[in-house]
């Protein structure tokens, strides 16, 4: 080995070194200064000498361009959500039940607790003690790959130190430390620009950020709590830890970054202690917490405790209290959105809560507002919920002004001044005017959005601007734009580099959202369903749509009982599909949208029409299952010939019951139809298998 390899060698292990002290043990041995100097040695040395550049050097953190986009990837194991509790009465009833679980006797079991980091969960994979791939959380089965993000993140190492050998999948949670948030928020008002709301939605907003430069410069952090065995292609000599404990202690020595205030606690009285302690004290630490988790130690217990379709049993998430605050409702406001709902909301003597400035606050609905009875003038108790969402909680009545009145729900629009309706069966007022501006905003960018019509750059600033010129009323006018008339548009985009809005000219990116727009022509009809915006409409009901009626002709000419003769299409939906089609305008727009070139047929498999042994059979599914989720029990039954449906009638065969079942279970035995557990819905899947193998 030259001298040169071997001092960049020591300047690698020596910067490695240092970030453990810094981010893993919280004790720097050398200044921010010389640390500098270190890496920039290494820099240089690269630099005059690339091929001893790896990519798990220091050096490596940040790629050298902005990414196109995030791939979608799939999960190993799904990331389950925990389930809350919010008292000491809830948590002993969660110790009861693994109790349970557990062996017979009132042995106690016991936990770990730990602090819940508020942030978003991430998954790095590494292969033989290197970071290969970070992902978000996602919907829980397929995330983000934000690997490219993933490495800026200097508490997070790009090789383990005495990792074990193969692949193994840590999970954890990316945050934002609060003396970072509260710096980039100092920025931003001495730009005069809009604060930051919290730490944990700028942190989920940083890593979705292209430009992994910018995310470096955030200065986010991560702790890691899991190792995902289920995952893991680990050699058979490798002794994995036997607790939970012990592996938050193998995961520190292997160089990844533990939060330290975790406790094993021998039995419940010790975890609702330790909540206690916290709920005052996690105002010293250095980032946001909103509660504790608490996990068996035992991880063989964990295995024999199991898991919901949605919570694992073995884990609960302890949540503090909702810090309050009280301030002036200064008045009621009305905000209109893409389907017209309208929606109040509290204009607020601006007041901190939480780490955050809060002059807005969620009231949810009109029959909301009257049931807390806040009025215009109120001095009032408003609160986050889960810690992030402002909302107004009641007013305090010692302090109402004597001229107070209450406050009625305006019978027309806002925006538009078109009448406002509400039907029976809602507590949503709407405004039905398709071309009411605030609808036509919200309307157009969910239609670009990266789930439907995917026209990258056509933003919330740019729809401004093609409204206020008179160049789109409705989806169809996309269709019609050119590069001339958007080239000379003013947007003001944030900067990636100063992360600030910077008004200046479309130009050439005019160009580029042409041709998305373009591009977008061809997109699969699933997509140009949702991109409609039908309510009740998501994304797997479009798909479902689309794959089942193949045509959008064939789509809109469908009764509603046809509808309904597709999978998880109940009756609301069918009928909120069949008005969006009956409404004549709606029938221009999608004729014009045709007229522009836009694909009106799926090019998704067709569903198989092949006899099973359930042919004719209608299921219903309700309530969470343990062994498998409703998707996955749907395509069982699919597969098997049968229907499934979301709605219970006299012509349903089964009701599959699960855990939390509501009131389709309670129908169906009110209309004598037969009902099947888990485990003889397993038996009856299990016997109808066997008799369709040849």
């Amino acid at each position: 080995m030259t001298p040169i390899a071997d001092r960049v060698r020591e300047l690698r292990d020596a910067i490695r070194h240092h970030e453990e002290r810094y981010y893993i043990h919280n004790a720097p041995e050398i200044s921010d200064e010389a640390f500098d100097r270190l890496l920039h040695e290494l820099e240089h040395l690269e630099a005059e000498h690339p091929e001893l550049v790896t990519p798990d050097s220091p050096t490596q953190r940040v790629a050298g361009r902005p990414a196109e986009g995030f791939a979608t990837v799939e999960h190993l194991v799904p990331m389950l959500s925990l389930d809350n509790a919010y008292n000491e009465e809830e948590l002993r009833a969660f110790d009861e039940r693994v109790r349970k679980g557990a062996e017979p006797g009132e042995a106690p079991v016991a936990y770990v607790a730990e602090l819940k980091i508020d942030g978003l969960s991430i998954a790095l994979t590494y292969d033989d003690g290197r970071l290969v791939r970070g992902a978000t959380r996602g919907d829980g089965s397929r995330g983000e790959d934000v690997t490219i993000n993933v490495r800026t993140i200097r508490a997070i190492p790009l090789a383990l130190r005495n990792g074990p050998p193969g692949r193994i999948e840590i999970r954890g949670e990316v945050y934002l430390p609060r003396a970072a948030f509260d710096r980039m928020n100092r920025e931003m008002e001495a730009a005069g620009e809009p604060l930051y709301a919290n730490p944990r939605n700028t942190a989920a907003g940083t890593m979705r950020n292209l430009d992994p430069a910018l995310v470096s410069k955030r200065g986010l952090s991560a702790f890691m709590y899991q190792v995902v065995t289920g995952a893991s292609h680990l050699p058979v000599t490798y002794q994995a830890p036997e607790t939970h404990a012990a592996t938050l202690t193998a995961m520190r020595d292997w160089s990844l970054p533990v939060e330290p205030h975790w406790r094993r606690c021998e039995d419940i009285n010790a975890v609702v202690a330790f909540c206690a302690e916290w709920a005052d004290g996690r105002r010293t630490l250095e980032f946001e917490t909103d509660g504790v988790v608490i996990k068996v130690d035992d991880l063989a217990l964990r295995e024999k405790l199991g898991a919901t379709a949605k919570f694992p049993r073995w884990a609960t998430a302890f949540k503090f209290p909702a810090q309050q605050a009280h301030t002036v409702l200064r008045r009621i406001l009305v905000s209109v959105g893409r389907t017209g709902a309208a929606t109040p909301y509290a204009e607020l003597e601006p007041v901190l809560l939480a780490g955050s400035t809060i002059s807005m606050a969620t009231l949810h609905n009109a029959d909301d507002v009257a049931r807390k009875g806040v009025r215009d003038g109120d001095t009032v108790v408003i609160e986050k919920g889960g810690d992030v969402i402002p909302k107004v909680v009641a007013p305090i009545l010692s302090l109402r002004p004597p001229d107070s009145v209450p406050w009625v729900m305006p019978t027309r629009c806002p925006v538009c001044d078109s009448v406002l309706r509400r039907d029976e069966e809602e507590v949503v007022w709407r405004c039905e005017n398709l071309s009411c501006p605030a609808r036509i905003v919200g309307s157009l960018v969910h239609f670009a959005s990266r789930t439907a019509m995917n026209v990258e750059g056509l933003g919330a600033s740019l729809v401004d601007q093609l409204i206020a010129q008179g160049l789109v009323r409705d989806f169809a006018d996309l269709y019609a734009l050119t590069v001339d008339q958007l080239e000379p548009l003013v947007v003001a985009p944030r900067d990636p580099k100063s992360d600030r809005a910077v008004p200046r000219k479309l130009g050439k990116v005019g160009r580029n959202v042409v041709d998305q727009i373009a591009r977008s022509k061809s997109n699969d009809l699933s997509r140009l369903i949702y991109a409609l915006g039908i309510r009740h409409v998501g994304e797997k009901v479009a798909a479902t749509l689309a794959r089942y009626f193949r045509t959008m002709d064939q789509l809109r000419a469908a009764p509603v009982e046809a509808l309904q003769t597709a999978p998880e299409i109940g009756p609301v939906v069918a009928a909120s599909v069949r008005a969006f089609f009956d409404e004549p305008r709606n029938g221009v727009l999608i004729d014009r949208l045709r007229d522009a070139g836009v694909n009106m047929t799926s090019q998704a498999p067709e569903p198989t029409d092949v006899p099973g042994p359930l042919a004719g059979k209608t299921f219903v599914l309700t309530g969470t299952m343990a062994s498998m989720t409703r998707e996955q029990a749907t395509e069982a039954l699919e597969r098997l010939g049968a229907k499934v449906s979301a709605s219970v009638s006299k012509k349903t065969s089964y009701v599959v019951y699960g855990e939390e079942a509501g009131t389709k279970l309670e129908k169906a035995q009110k209309l004598g139809v037969e009902t099947l557990d888990e485990a003889q819905f397993h038996a009856l899947i299990m016997k109808s298998t066997r008799n369709q193998e040849p």
